[in-house]
């Protein structure tokens, strides 16, 4: 299952937090243009590394089918970020 939903929040060094919902379907339809184009370029850029250009997309592939249910926490100081993909 794809994505659908990437939930960010974040706290500021003042202590409040903020929350950022990313539809994902909605903006990958939005940058689907230049999605052509990065397809494109890491297929140049395989190319010109020597690299097998399908089992390269197939990997990246396999990373983005696996982020449902990913969950990223950073914190430096006080500021802290939370990242979850539903």
């Amino acid at each position: 299952m794809i994505p659908q939903l990437v939930t960010a929040r974040w706290r500021r060094p003042d202590g409040r937090v903020r929350r950022l919902f990313l539809p994902v379907v909605p903006i990958v339809l939005l940058l689907s243009p230049l999605l052509v184009l990065a397809v494109i370029g890491g297929v140049v850029a395989c190319l010109m590394f020597d690299m097998p250009p399908f089992k390269t997309l197939a990997g990246v592939g396999r990373v983005f089918w696996a982020l449902p249910g990913a969950r990223f926490e950073i914190e430096q100081g006080r500021t802290a970020v939370v990242v979850s993909v539903r």
